[in-house]
C-alpha cells in the first residue's frame, strides 16, 4: 500500500499498525510524538489499535515549549 509519511509517498506492507509504522520511521523520542492520519489527531491510548490504510497521510507532530523573557 502507499501511504504519506511526513510529506513523502512510502510503500508499507497492508495492515501495519501505528506504533510498528513508528519503528520503521525510527522517530526520535516516539513516547512525546503526536500523531495526526488524515488531519484528524490520534489519542495516545489508541495507537496500538490503530490501522494504516492505503492512501492514509500520517504526520508526527513534536509540541515544543517556549515563553516569553
Amino acid at each position: 500500500m502507499t501511504i504519506t509519511v511526513a510529506g513523502n509517498k512510502k510503500e508499507y506492507e497492508d495492515g501495519i499498525n501505528l506504533p510498528t509504522l513508528i519503528e520503521k520511521e525510527q522517530i526520535d523520542n516516539a513516547e512525546y510524538v503526536t500523531v495526526t492520519i488524515n488531519d484528524e489527531f490520534v489519542e495516545r491510548e489508541k495507537f496500538p489499535e490503530t490501522i494504516i490504510k492505503d492512501g492514509d497521510v500520517v504526520e508526527f507532530l513534536y509540541f515544543m515549549g517556549g515563553g516569553a523573557r
